[in-house]
C-alpha cells in the first residue's frame, strides 16, 4: 500500500495531503528511466572497454603466444644464417683452397629466389600481417637456396677428396728442367721487355736459359693435348692437359718426344730444350694455365725446392728484365 504524504500549510495552519498528478508521475518516471538508461549504457560501455569476454581473453592469449613463437623463429633463422655463413667461409677459404678450386661467386651463393609473384596467392588473401609473413617466407626461401648450393659445393669437395691422390699427382709442382743452383731462370712472369719490339709486354710464363739439348720434363701427370712446330712464336711446343683445370705449355724446344693423346707421368721427358721459333737464345719457355688463365709458374715450384730456395727463385723471377722470346 502506497504511503500517503502530507505537507504543512502555513496559511491554514493545517497538514494538507500531497496529491501527485499523472503528469508529474509520468515526468518522474521518464526522468528515472532516462537516468537508468544512461547509467546502464555507461556500465556496458565501460565493461566493453575495460573488460574482455572469455573468447577475447583466449584470442589475446593466443596472439601473445604466437608473438613469442614468432620471435623465437626469427632468432632461429638468424642462428641458422650465421652457421650457414660460417660453413660458406670455411668452404671458400679452406676446403676449396686445399684442392685448388675457385671460391663460389656471391651471385651464385645468394642468387634470387623469385619475385613478389611467387607470393601473390598469399597476398591476395588480404591478411593484416601479409608484409611480415612474406618477408619471413623470402628469408626462409633464401636460406633454403643457400643451403642447397652449399650442399652441392660439398658434393664437389667430396669428389675432389676422393681424387686427391690423382689431383696431387697431376698438379704441375716441379720445375720442368734441372735447376739445382737456380741460375737458369732468366726471366719471370709479368711485364717484361720484348726482345724484338723493345717495349714492355706481358710475359705469360718463365724462361729458363739452357743449352740446346737439355731434357725437359712434364711437371705433373697428364695427357698431351697437342704438339706444334712453327717458325715463329713458341716454335716447337708441347701442350699438356693435367686435368682439374690445369694445363702446361713448353716452348722453343729443339726436339719433341711425345705425341697428341699420350699419357705422361710427372718427370717424364717430353723433349729437349732448343732455340726454335721467335727466340733470341737457347732457352725453355714454360707456362702454367689454371682454368683458362695463365698464372705465375713460380708458385707451383714447391715439390723440389726448400723454403730458402723458393724465396731465392721468387727474387730472381721478380727482376724486370728482357724476355728471351716474343709471343
Amino acid at each position: 500500500m502506497a504511503r500517503i504524504k502530507y505537507y504543512y500549510d502555513t496559511e491554514s495552519c493545517r497538514y494538507e495531503r500531497i496529491r501527485t498528478s499523472k503528469r508529474d508521475i509520468f515526468m518522474n518516471s521518464l526522468a528515472f528511466l532516462t537516468v537508468a538508461t544512461i547509467i546502464a549504457t555507461g556500465l556496458v560501455f565501460g565493461y566493453m572497454v575495460y573488460f574482455e569476454s572469455p573468447e577475447e581473453l583466449q584470442l589475446r592469449k593466443e596472439n601473445q603466444e604466437l608473438l613469442i613463437y614468432y620471435d623465437l623463429m626469427g632468432e632461429d633463422m638468424e642462428r641458422i644464417s650465421q652457421v650457414l655463413q660460417s660453413m660458406q667461409e670455411r668452404d671458400d677459404d679452406i676446403y676449396r683452397v686445399i684442392f685448388g678450386v675457385n671460391p663460389l661467386a656471391d651471385e651464385i651463393r645468394k642468387g634470387g629466389t623469385g619475385g613478389a609473384n611467387k607470393y601473390r596467392a598469399l597476398m591476395e588473401k588480404g591478411l593484416s600481417r601479409e608484409t611480415l609473413i612474406v618477408n619471413d617466407l623470402q628469408k626462409i626461401d633464401a636460406l633454403k637456396k643457400q643451403m642447397y648450393i652449399q650442399s652441392k659445393s660439398y658434393d664437389e669437395i667430396v669428389e675432389l677428396a676422393k681424387n686427391k691422390e690423382d689431383f696431387l699427382a697431376a698438379l704441375p709442382a716441379i720445375q720442368p728442367v734441372s735447376n739445382e743452383e737456380l741460375k737458369r731462370l732468366s726471366s719471370g712472369f709479368g711485364y717484361r721487355i720484348d726482345p724484338y719490339l723493345k717495349t714492355r709486354r706481358m710475359h705469360p710464363g718463365v724462361d729458363f736459359s739452357l743449352e740446346v739439348g737439355n731434357p725437359v720434363h712434364a711437371t705433373g701427370d697428364g695427357k698431351v693435348k697437342f704438339t706444334k712446330s712453327s717458325l715463329s712464336g713458341y716454335g716447337k711446343q708441347v701442350h699438356i692437359n693435367h686435368g682439374f683445370g690445369y694445363e702446361t705449355k713448353y716452348g722453343h724446344l729443339d726436339k719433341i718426344l711425345v705425341k697428341k693423346g699420350q699419357r705422361l707421368k710427372r718427370g717424364d721427358i717430353i723433349g729437349y730444350s732448343g732455340h726454335s721459333g721467335k727466340s733470341t737464345a737457347p732457352h725453355l719457355h714454360y707456362e702454367v694455365i689454371k682454368n683458362g688463365v695463365k698464372v705465375n709458374p713460380i708458385h707451383y715450384f714447391s715439390r723440389d725446392l726448400s723454403a730458402e730456395e723458393y724465396e731465392e727463385i721468387l727474387r730472381l723471377a721478380s727482376i724486370e728484365n728482357q724476355a728471351m722470346g716474343s709471343y
